[in-house]
């Protein structure tokens, strides 16, 4: 990293807190998902937000949106919500000449962050329109293709508990989104600020922090920040322990795992160490920031074989695992 850089860097600590400070007046507690949400975001990767209603995830998605100053969208998913709900659709228009002409109206996935909310109550038809605007960063209708505005930023939320009349993601899709977020209840403090700052008439006023210029030089910065091959090697380790056919897998992977993470997962470590490092105030990943990331990163990635739901493993169990099974290549590892 040259002087440039380092100073930008510098300034991407600064604003971390100055961002966390102005949501923190709407939201209370559920920082550690904020962190993996801006994360996230300057790995230009997308995140799956896993937790019961009533835990303000819209609100939080919301929030963040005005502090950046980037255009939200949020899509409620239901069982009758078609592609072109999403993406838009082509309409038969009269033009000033008085001729017929087909004109593209651009639906809800046109924005800068994109709620799609409860998206396991979609088909998977319409599911996949969302999933392939997220990986090309584009929409195609009538033969047309229209680019999606950058930082192009999705957050999918599902509701662990009620699953009926549900269409769950196949493991192929879920591979897409970057982090599985786990949002839990407040703790008793957190839970008695909230009711005290929602049933009152308090309405906070928000700064805004960051731009989509802005955002888009730290997401090339977060590409230029060192990691070491040490560092390179341990991700890498860590994904491929969790194939049950990779000679590097622990026998509890080999007995409970019917499949493991792909390099898609190693790609991520990466990409978020770097991310989190920045946030951090560091100039350089390491194996601490990979190992903090290791968890949402791989949650989602790894499926657990008949034996193992028979015996009541779960992923969140297997990546603890894999973090004691699978040493750092170095003595040393940095504090996260």
């Amino acid at each position: 990293m040259g002087q440039a850089d380092i100073e930008l860097a510098r300034e991407i600590g600064v604003k971390r807190e100055a961002i966390l400070n102005e949501i923190r007046k709407v939201i209370v507690g559920q920082v550690g998902v904020l962190d993996l949400v801006l994360i996230s975001l300057l790995s230009k990767g997308h995140c799956l937000l896993v937790g019961v209603p009533g835990l303000a995830k819209t609100l939080l998605i919301r929030t963040m949106a005005e502090v950046l100053q980037l255009e939200f969208n949020r899509i409620q998913f239901t069982p009758d919500l078609m592609p072109s709900d999403i993406t838009g659709t082509d309409i038969l228009d009269v033009t000033a000449e008085g001729r017929r002409a087909f004109r593209f109206i651009r639906g809800p996935v046109f924005s800068q962050i994109l709620l799609a909310d409860e998206i396991n109550r979609t088909p998977p038809k319409t599911q996949a329109a969302l999933l392939q605007a997220m990986q090309e960063q584009r929409v195609t209708a009538g033969g047309k293709t229209h680019i999606l505005e950058p930082p192009f930023f999705v957050l999918a939320t599902q509701n662990p508990v009620e699953q009926e009349g549900t269409y769950p993601l196949p493991e192929a899709q879920l591979d897409r989104f970057m982090f599985d977020v786990r949002v839990d209840y407040p703790s008793l403090a957190e839970e008695s600020e909230i009711v005290v700052q929602t049933t009152s008439d308090y309405i906070p006023v928000l700064k805004k922090i960051l731009n989509a210029g802005e955002i888009l030089a730290y997401q090339e910065l977060v590409r230029r920040v060192p990691a070491a091959p040490y560092v390179v090697d341990y991700a890498v380790s860590l994904a491929r322990a969790s194939r049950p056919e990779d000679e590097s897998a622990p026998d509890f992977v080999r007995s409970f795992v019917e499949w493991g993470a792909g390099p898609r997962a190693s790609q991520y470590l990466i990409l978020g160490a770097r991310a989190r490092a920045l946030l951090h105030g560091r100039y350089a990943a390491s194996i601490g920031d990979v190992r903090e990331l290791a968890e949402p990163v791989l949650r989602h990635r790894i499926l657990v074989n008949f034996r193992g739901q028979a015996e009541g493993i779960d992923t969140l169990v297997l990546v603890e695992r894999l973090l004691e099974a699978i040493k750092p290549p170095t003595e040393t590892t940095e504090a996260a």
